[in-house]
């Protein structure tokens, strides 16, 4: 079975299993968390009612993405701004879809 949930602003499609990378979430490394915002759902080709499935996910990991680099020019006019940025993120395994 599968399921399209979205956390953090984006949507993302699980199955037991599956390893994904979401915006942080509040939690420990090793606790069960349930994904509660459920879009669709559903299983060999046939759709399931999403309000009555459950996504829980194990959290294996709080981490930060990869450096981002932002740079600003404007050109004949002697501006350049040089900045970084890197996202919190965390890792989640899918236990169950049910």
């Amino acid at each position: 079975m599968f399921a399209i949930v979205r956390t953090g602003g984006k949507q993302y499609r699980v199955a037991a299993g599956d390893k994904i990378a979401v915006e942080k979430l509040a939690g420990e490394a090793g606790e069960t968390i349930t994904l509660g915002d459920v879009l669709l759902a559903g299983a060999d080709g046939a759709l399931a009612d999403p309000a009555s499935v459950t996504v829980s996910a194990e959290i294996i990991a709080q981490a930060r993405s990869e450096k981002v680099i932002v740079f600003k020019k404007r050109r004949r006019h002697n501006y350049r701004r040089k900045n970084g940025h890197r996202q919190y993120l965390t890792l989640l395994r899918i236990v169950s879809v049910a």
